[in-house]
């Protein structure tokens, strides 16, 4: 369909040399150019993708209103795989451009190193999809997310599992890499002080035969219930190997596994799952309108989807209240002012984070997620 040519030739197109329209209107050089930071390779780049098409969408309809001061926004996209030293190097690609609006990056462990260097810059960027607590904890004035804090969902989790799960043997699992293992501990650690003691808490590398190997493990120890924050394509790949090894737990997945790719990867498995995730912003009626626009090109929204568009939206707010296109100013506003976004009326707090609803349960049923009642 026309929207999806649409993205795909923006998501490829960015800010590639000299100066590219949105949509491929020639613009003048004066035109606010806005960095775009996601994977679009790797093992996130479906929640990429879903921030990437939110963002793409909120600067067609932002420059259909005027843009951001008067000027056309043009996107520069960039991949960084969701590695540290990748995401680094974007970061220092936008500092040489001057690009000095981000919104990015997908990964934590990616917006805390690319962080460094847009504090340095006076850079502002403003994430859909980072939950680590230590990204705005330090207080960066330029660092700001629309989306929700690991230490928020690890204390939903631990609640969740401590009210639902009791008196069940819980296992809590993580694959060494960064988001997983810290969202595991965190959980743990709140698990914990709330005065349940998990069966089991271990590591494991992601991968077919340590998969087959561990959901063997777990079912031998009588294990009814497995907290995992991996990502979509792993998480759906162990629930489905667990079950055609006939282990069938109660699995309790995190935000990173909002996407379709988990339901496709777990195919019938997936059936039941738990998983926190942000308010889902589809049902507010200030994203109506936005929701319906995607639906109508064939689009569903999921995940990150409305976030990334919410970001860029907040930065066009910003810019458009104190009529600047100056990042430091743009940050000033977003911390001082209130906004009327697609996720509702939201403000950001003196760190950086949103006002707006934090986590809530959601359960995957017939490829797709709902409120858990």
């Amino acid at each position: 369909m026309r929207f999806r040519r649409e993205v795909r030739r923006l998501g490829l197109a960015g800010r590639v040399a000299g100066c590219l329209g949105l949509l491929g209107i020639a613009p003048a050089c004066a035109d606010v150019v806005i960095g775009v930071a996601v994977p679009r390779s790797g093992a996130y780049v479906g929640v990429g993708e879903q921030v990437l098409r939110g963002v793409q969408a909120a600067a067609r309809d932002a420059n259909a209103r005027g843009g951001l001061d008067g000027e056309t926004i043009v996107l520069d996209v960039q991949d960084d795989a969701c590695d540290s030293n990748k995401a680094v190097a974007v970061a220092n690609h936008y500092a040489a451009g001057n690009v000095r609006l981000v919104v990015g990056h997908v990964c934590s462990n990616a917006s805390l190193a690319a962080s460094e260097v847009y504090a340095a810059n006076g850079t502002v960027m403003i994430t859909a999809a980072s939950v680590a607590a230590k990204l705005t904890d330090r207080g960066l004035p330029t660092i700001f997310r629309v989306c929700g804090r690991d230490d928020d969902q690890a204390k939903l989790s631990a609640t969740v599992l401590a009210e639902r799960f009791r008196d069940k043997k819980i296992a809590i699992l993580n694959d060494l890499t960064p988001g997983s293992r810290n969202l595991a501990a965190a959980t743990k650690e709140n698990l914990n002080r709330i005065g349940i003691n998990e069966a089991i808490a271990t590591a494991f590398s992601a991968g077919d035969a340590d998969d087959a190997a561990l959901a063997d493990r777990l079912k031998e120890a009588g294990i009814a219930v497995a907290y995992y924050g991996g990502d979509a394509r792993e998480m759906g790949r162990l629930v489905r190997i667990s079950a055609e090894r006939g282990f069938k737990p109660q699995w309790f997945g995190t935000s990173a596994i909002a996407t379709q790719e988990f339901a496709t990867t777990a195919g019938s498995a997936s059936n039941g799952v738990l998983m926190t995730f942000y308010l889902d912003p589809r049902r507010k009626p200030e994203a109506a309108a936005v929701v319906a626009a995607f639906k109508a090109e064939g689009v569903e929204p999921e995940g990150s989807t409305i976030y990334g568009y919410a970001a860029l939206q907040a930065l066009v707010a910003a810019g458009n209240f104190a009529h600047t296109q100056d990042s430091r100013r743009i940050a000033a506003t977003l911390h001082a002012e209130r906004f009327d976004l697609v996720l509702g009326s939201v403000g950001f707090d003196a760190k950086g984070d949103v006002t707006a609803q934090g986590y809530v349960l959601y359960v995957w049923n017939d490829g797709a997620f709902t409120y858990a009642k």
